[in-house]
């Protein structure tokens, strides 16, 4: 198997190493915080007692806010990040595929990692579902390759999808709704997370990253794993630090949703909320 490669990213939880990069940028804006609060507890809700993996790039702060909330709960090692990039119609290729297992397996997805241990729910920020799509077709191969039990893996997946809020009525696209490989999976797998328009789009479309897209022509680049200092990076690290700390700030707003939520009757949740509210 080839060496897996990742691209670098900073631990904003314990940033130990950041020595003066930050002198001279300017303070973050968190005009969205409110709206990230409640997305990151219903994502959180949804999950069915399940480990957290975030998909790509776009729903990092998400991550970074409950990375900040859970600090010093059971939960602080649930929550992973799985840097990937395969929207859209991009189908992949026979030579790259043992790379992207490679790199896969080196975060804990692989056929194995999925039929054992907590059950998996991927996060990421859902506009027709092609990043799942072509996610949900490599680990059903590859599953199918292995010879792992999918009957038995497929109980354990779950894909939370955040998504642009909008009217509800019968007309409303969903984009589950319209992704056959669904169909593979109980309907307890995918879960929906709307968020307000503006919020996902800055999410999506906008938002400084801390880390390069992490496409196929990157999977085997060793320079992937070098941080960068350029201004915009700056800008996002200044960003993401802001939000892992409003996450410690924010875990009485965290709980209230949680509360309103129907997983509060679980065990799991209940016991979760007194270790956030200790």
């Amino acid at each position: 198997m080839p060496e897996p490669h990742r691209p670098f990213r900073w631990d904003l939880v314990r940033p130990d190493r950041l020595g003066t990069l930050l002198e001279d940028t300017p303070p973050p804006d968190l005009w969205y915080l409110d709206d990230l609060v409640e997305c990151a507890g219903l994502v959180l809700a949804r999950s069915g007692d399940s480990d957290l993996r975030f998909v790509g790039r776009s729903a990092d702060s998400v991550f970074d806010l409950l990375s900040g909330a859970l600090e010093h709960t059971s939960w602080r090692d649930r929550l992973h990040q799985v840097p990937l990039s395969v929207f859209g119609s991009y189908r992949i290729t026979d030579a790259e595929l043992p790379q992207l297992r490679a790199n896969l397996t080196a975060l804990g997805v692989s056929p194995h990692a999925l039929a054992t241990g907590r059950p998996t729910a991927f996060v990421d920020l859902v506009h027709e579902g092609s990043t799942y799509t072509n996610l949900h077709r490599v680990l059903r191969d590859w599953i199918e390759d292995e010879r792992v039990a999918w009957d038995v893996v497929r109980r354990r997946l779950r894909f939370i999808g955040i998504t642009r809020r909008r009217k509800t009525s019968p007309k409303t696209w969903r984009w589950h709704q319209h992704a056959e490989w669904t169909a593979d999976l109980p309907a307890s797998a995918i879960r929906n997370v709307s968020l307000d328009w503006g919020v996902w789009g800055w999410f999506g479309d906008r938002q400084p990253k801390l880390t390069r897209s992490f496409p196929s022509t990157r999977w085997a680049d060793e320079s992937v794993a070098r941080p960068r200092h350029d201004e915009r990076t700056r800008a996002a690290l200044a960003e993401a630090l802001a939000v892992v700390e409003a996450g410690r700030q924010r875990r009485k707003q965290l709980v209230a949703v949680l509360c309103e939520e129907p997983a509060i009757r679980e065990p799991w949740l209940r016991g979760l909320v007194n270790e956030l509210r200790a």
